[in-house]
């Protein structure tokens, strides 16, 4: 075995992930490690426990308010906030920020769902409820637990992440009539043809799974595709 001298991990997520490997720190004990899960998803139940029908938005962080994918975000935010929906994202700038502050203008409640990173994410500015994770995948929970839809903007790996795990979930039934929205049909068409020519066609997916999802660019059909999944799943909306 070759010597090295192990580092300190960046992130809690990289201590519990890297434990086993002589190049990493160890910093706690597996009873210390599975006592932060239990703490971090009770924090996360207890604090989201009034949520009845919320909406997952996932997109990039590095979107300026500038840009023309942060109105829309914001935009469809403020919709889905006026259909009686909470509007629920990772916190931080970019896409993050529009759908908080879009459900903030429309009097909804705005949960942010902040995460430990080796680069500081600041949390966003326009968050009522606003968590703070040291693991990813307890954090995933609470995306999928409080929501009945996941509305995707354009995004890099973190957001590709969060998209195909949610058409996993939904494909292997571990959640039922669960809307995706896809929203931006230029960005998002060169990976749907991809899915379809390369995946579905060679029979790695089924034909039917690319009915998981729907794609468009209009904020009112967003929340048609949402109200219609929560209806499906017995719930109601605010409004």
């Amino acid at each position: 075995m070759v010597d090295v001298d192990p580092r300190l991990p960046a992130t809690p997520d990289e201590e519990l992930l890297g434990a086993e490997r002589p190049a990493v720190a160890v910093q706690r004990t597996e009873a210390q490690r599975l006592e932060r899960i239990e703490r971090e998803l009770a924090a996360g139940f207890e604090a989201l426990a009034g949520i009845a029908c919320g909406v997952s938005v996932f997109g990039s962080a590095r979107v300026a308010p500038e840009y023309p994918d942060y109105a829309l975000a914001r935009a469809t935010a403020r919709r889905l906030g006026e259909a009686g929906f909470a509007v629920i994202t990772g916190g931080g700038p970019g896409i993050m920020e529009a759908a908080n502050r879009g459900a903030q203008e429309a009097g909804a409640t705005s949960v942010g769902l902040n995460i430990d990173l080796p680069f500081e994410q600041g949390a966003n500015a326009f968050q009522d409820i606003s968590l703070r994770f040291h693991y990813f995948f307890t954090r995933k929970v609470m995306f999928v637990r409080y929501a009945s839809a996941f509305v995707v903007f354009p995004g890099g790996f973190g957001t590709l992440d969060e998209l195909f795990e949610a058409l996993l979930l939904i494909q292997t039934g571990k959640v039922r009539h669960f809307p995706v929205v896809l929203v931006g049909g230029a960005f998002w068409a060169g990976l749907v043809d991809w899915l379809r020519e390369r995946l579905a066609a060679n029979a790695l997916i089924a034909p039917a799974d690319l009915e998981l999802f729907t794609t468009t660019d209009d904020p009112d059909e967003v929340v048609g595709v949402v109200k219609r999944g929560a209806e499906r799943q017995g719930l109601q909306p605010a409004s």
